[in-house]
């Protein structure tokens, strides 16, 4: 089979920092209102009146977690199958879903299609773009940006076979869809808080500034 790159989200020490969302930005020289990293909060349970405490409010049942979010580079990748140009397609040697900026229209029918938020359109150049892996730094044997400022080092870039070898399959966690979807190159470790995929039992909290 051939290689596929991928992440390994370690939800369970992720802080919600956006370190990583920074680090993209910067590296990218992203200007206001992209992102080619999301970091969404995801949380449920409510409060409750307690008799015997006076008939105060207490949480009931409440949690919250965070998830470090950009391109999966997907072995099913929606994009790809809606570009109508081309643009999108995955890369041979590594499986990095890339954009050709030059066959792009902007048509932005790939924002539509990827249930992670990726495509990001560039409203100044009227095309289509999102995370390339940093493919330049890959180049050098250097890891993604986002990967090198998280300070609690919870994402991890490397073959997603090996990736998945230490830490198992599951791509499955809430908000995120079903990873039978796309069969995203991922990997999370779920918070003790976790809820999978499809789970009514929560809502993004920081939307819309999650993106």
């Amino acid at each position: 089979m051939a290689k596929q790159l991928g992440f390994h989200h370690d939800a369970s020490v992720c802080i919600g920092c956006q370190t990583c969302e920074i680090a993209c930005k910067d590296k990218n020289n992203l200007p206001v209102g992209l992102r080619y990293r999301h970091v969404w909060q995801f949380g449920g349970g409510k409060w409750v009146t307690d008799a015997g405490a006076g008939n105060q409010l207490v949480p009931s049942s409440v949690f919250v977690y965070t998830l470090s979010v950009t391109c999966m580079h997907c072995a099913d990748p929606a994009c790809v199958k809606v570009c109508p140009t081309g643009a999108h397609a995955k890369r041979a040697s590594d499986g990095l879903v890339l954009i050709d900026r030059d066959k792009c229209i902007g048509c932005r029918a790939c924002e539509q299609a990827c249930p992670y938020g990726a495509p990001q359109f560039d409203a100044v150049a009227k095309k289509m773009t999102k995370c390339d892996g940093c493919v330049d730094l890959l180049a050098q044997g250097k890891n993604p940006s986002c990967v090198d400022a998280c300070l609690m080092r919870a994402l991890e870039f490397g073959d997603i076979a090996e990736l998945r070898a230490k830490y198992g399959d599951n791509a499955s966690v809430a908000p995120l869809p079903n990873q039978s979807a796309t069969r995203p190159s991922m990997v999370i470790t779920p918070h003790r808080y976790s809820q999978p995929s499809g789970s009514s039992n929560g809502r993004v909290l920081n939307a819309p500034e999650a993106g």
